[in-house]
């Protein structure tokens, strides 16, 4: 028991076995260790004292029921707090622009607007650093808009630096957002590594020309007689490791916060986070009532906790949509940043990647592609209603690569493939922006039930 302990060895203790027992004393867990550690002392304190105090009956009988009352009233705030944060969470979840879109759009900009305060405020306490940043872009762009013989060079970094940027930024799109992100590997990564490989096997070479790749695929005049996978591999490893790596970026918010949260010694009130501790509760009282996905949570969260750094590279280095999971872990139990982030870009742009551009090459492989399209033509009755539009648009990509800069080909402008494709691209993106209006809104209702909570302790 604690209460035997002194102060020094309390503060050897963990923080979770702190809490733990402040927690059956029905006392306060929220501030830091040494915060946590002086009121289990002060309540040793007055443990000792009424044990002291105990010789007399009638005293002693007030106090326990003094002590039964407190007791009640506890649990009763308690459980008032757990009702009202379930109302909370039931209003949060109708702020959607479908069902409150006034109430939602009118939050959406208020969360706006505090976050651009939070971040003017925070660059403002970083003076120097701004600074400093300021003199050395204004540097950079005098060098660039300066005439000479180094523009060549700055025309060649440029060209890289948004061809990777680029990448970055859709994956840094396609993981942010604790699962709400855009799905850019099958949007624009994966298209443009099928297009490389059905162009690296009409043209027998990935020497495309430059310009116009990556802008356009051109086939060069001379074929190189042989193209093998790894040459597709290594045509497109550029693009693919950036993508992985902005997944990998796009994955430290939920760690920040959860580390944030464990070092300020406030309680989390993500749902996310929520949800972990629902589990882990569940696991000791009804194990066997758990569902599959509770119990994958469980593995993931488990795995991070045990094994460290090779956990969050296994869990990194597969499609994993519980990632999130991995980060708030790792946030939480305050790993290494360098740990987390290390395991999570070798994982995600370097395993992953290479195990998804091998399924993208495999699969769009001259063959498998005729393969495929034989295969519609044989459904009864519709094959080759089905089988036209796609013969019209291999026909229409190859004649494409066959062209020269400049030139028109004139065969893929009404193409229905295509046409369905850039539709499907429209509506992902705008329920994407939708996703993120309706996140921020819920943020701003979240904000408001907590310094409503504070405002009445």
């Amino acid at each position: 028991m604690l209460n035997k302990l002194n102060e020094d060895e309390l503060r050897n203790c963990t923080v979770a076995s702190l809490r733990s027992q402040l927690k059956k004393r029905k006392l306060g867990t929220n501030g830091k260790k040494d915060e946590l550690v002086k009121r289990l002392l002060e309540s040793n304190k007055k443990m000792k004292r009424s044990k002291k105090s105990g010789n007399v009956s009638p005293q002693k009988n007030t106090d326990n029921t003094n002590g039964n009352v407190k007791s009640t009233v506890k649990q009763s705030t308690s459980k008032s707090s757990a009702n009202d944060r379930e109302m909370e969470r039931r209003e949060r979840e109708k702020i959607v622009l479908w069902r409150s879109p006034l109430t939602t759009i009118q939050y959406f900009l208020l969360e706006a607007t505090v976050l651009f305060t939070i971040l003017c405020k925070r660059l403002y306490g970083r003076k120097k650093t701004v600074i400093l940043c300021l003199i050395v872009l204004t540097t950079l762009y005098i060098g660039y808009i300066m005439e000479g013989a180094h523009q060549q060079t700055v025309q060649k970094v440029e060209k890289q630096f948004l061809w990777c940027a680029y990448w970055v930024g859709l994956g840094i799109l396609s993981s942010v957002g604790l699962g709400t992100g855009l799905h850019t590997f099958l949007l624009y990564l994966g298209p443009h590594i099928a297009a490389v490989t059905l162009a690296a096997y009409e043209c027998m070479s990935t020497d495309f020309p430059e310009p116009p790749y990556p802008t356009e695929i051109i086939c060069p005049e001379e074929e190189s007689g042989y193209v093998s996978m790894w040459t597709i591999i290594s045509k497109v490893r550029l693009e693919a490791f950036m993508w992985g790596a902005g997944t990998a970026i796009g994955e430290l918010p939920p760690y920040f916060m959860a580390k944030a949260a464990r070092l300020s010694g406030t309680e989390i009130d993500e749902d996310e986070f929520e949800e972990i501790e629902e589990l882990l509760e569940e696991k000791k009282t009804h194990p066997d009532d758990m569902s599959f996905l509770e119990r994958a949570k469980l593995s993931v969260h488990n795995l991070v906790q045990r094994v460290g750094f090779f956990g969050i590279l296994l869990c990194a280095s597969i499609p994993n949509p519980l990632f999130d999971l991995a980060g708030i872990t790792c946030g939480h139990f305050l790993i290494p940043f360098w740990t987390f982030f290390g395991a999570t870009l070798i994982g995600k742009a370097i395993i992953k990647m290479h195990i998804q551009k091998l399924f993208v090459i495999f699969l769009f492989s001259e063959h498998h592609v005729e393969s495929v399209v034989n295969l519609i033509g044989k459904i009864p009755k519709y094959g080759s209603v089905l089988q036209t539009p796609f013969k019209d648009y291999l026909k229409a990509q190859k004649a494409k690569l066959h062209h020269k800069p400049g030139t028109n080909t004139g065969g893929d402008g009404g193409n229905i493939l295509g046409w369905i494709f850039e539709k499907v691209i429209i509506v992902m993106v705008a329920y994407f922006i939708l996703s993120i209006m309706n996140s921020m809104a819920q943020s701003y209702h979240k904000r408001k039930c907590k310094e409503k909570r504070m405002y009445k302790r």
